[in-house]
């Protein structure tokens, strides 16, 4: 029977993920993990450990104390609250993911999934498109902590023949959490202000697209990733995900078509230099020919779901 530990499952992706999880595999073989020591709702149907990922001799007694077998390893600091807190980013980053990949190298655990980001790339990165393998200059901290991670992820797979899997994700919507700091948050806040009836200020200018995905595809296709035959696997830095691209009057004007009285107005900050380094749109081929990859959600479909599940004031869903 196979043991699964989420590190990191507090998080806008961890939460979701452990629930999927749990309804595939059995809550108690689902372990959720996170530093904070209060534990969601959602979280409560399992098991639940307390744990600071850069505490090596805890998380090998908790994997020791669980027989797990499989590491989802979430915990980071996104893009914008990575820029103000540069060292203690590099750290949790960086740190989280040699634990774990020494886990995987000590014979401890069999799998790892860890998710990269379209952070990864640059400004001289082809904007349109973007393919599996071009030029990554990423300007970020928590970008070029994504890339350095890549690039162990697959110096691990090829030196200790590990099994290592990753994802680069876009920016990813979901009613079920709050977002957690990146440079793709507007497109979650701006579904609270609509819902509450206040005009919604956008911290990126009107014409910036950028890859997005309902987190429901994230989940399903991390779950994909990881449960594919070892063989189907080609890639071991970290493959392309494509989802939706759209700019924010993209998606203002789909709110509008159900919320006609919703207005927005637009007072670009520091993340728009974040943004403007980004792709605006995905080529994810490889993933859709390796481990069969398909997204199912458009923007329209995306908009409806979000409009009839997100709470007006804000407070996370339970």
């Amino acid at each position: 029977m196979k043991k699964i530990m989420v590190i990191g499952a507090s998080g806008q992706i961890g939460t979701e993920l452990v629930v999927t999880l749990r309804q595939q595999f059995g809550a108690q073989n689902v372990i959720a993990s996170d530093v904070k020591d209060t534990v969601k709702d959602a979280l409560k149907d399992g098991p639940y450990e307390q744990l600071d990922v850069m505490d090596n001799d805890s998380l090998r007694a908790i994997v020791k104390k669980h027989g797990v077998t499989e590491m989802y390893l979430l915990a980071a600091l996104l893009s914008a609250t990575a820029e103000k807190h540069p060292d203690f980013a590099w750290k949790l980053n960086m740190e989280g993911l040699f634990n774990v990949l020494n886990l995987a190298k000590d014979k401890l655990i069999d799998k790892i999934f860890w998710p990269s980001s379209i952070a990864v790339f640059g400004s001289n990165t082809p904007k349109d498109n973007t393919p599996q393998y071009t030029i990554m200059e990423p300007s970020t901290v928590y970008g070029i902590s994504k890339l350095a991670g890549e690039r162990w992820c697959e110096y691990y797979a090829k030196q200790y023949n590990i099994d290592v899997r990753s994802i680069r994700y876009p920016g990813l919507i979901s009613y079920t959490s709050l977002p957690g700091g990146g440079t793709t948050d507007y497109a979650v806040d701006i579904f609270y202000s609509a819902n509450r009836g206040d005009n919604y200020t956008c911290f990126l200018s009107e014409k910036t697209a950028l890859p997005m995905m309902y987190m429901e595809d994230a989940i399903r296709a991390t779950i994909s990733l990881m449960e594919s035959p070892i063989d189907n696997i080609k890639i071991r830095s970290s493959y392309n995900l494509g989802g939706i691209s759209f700019t924010p009057e993209e998606i203002y004007a789909e709110i509008k078509k159900s919320r006609p009285d919703f207005k927005i107005e637009y007072n670009p900050d520091f993340r728009q230099k974040i943004a403007d380094s980004w792709p605006s749109s995905i080529n994810d081929q490889h993933a859709q020919n390796d481990w069969g990859w398909s997204g199912k959600y458009d923007l329209e479909k995306l908009c409806k779901i979000m409009l009839a599940n997100v709470l007006d004031d804000g407070i996370e869903v339970k």
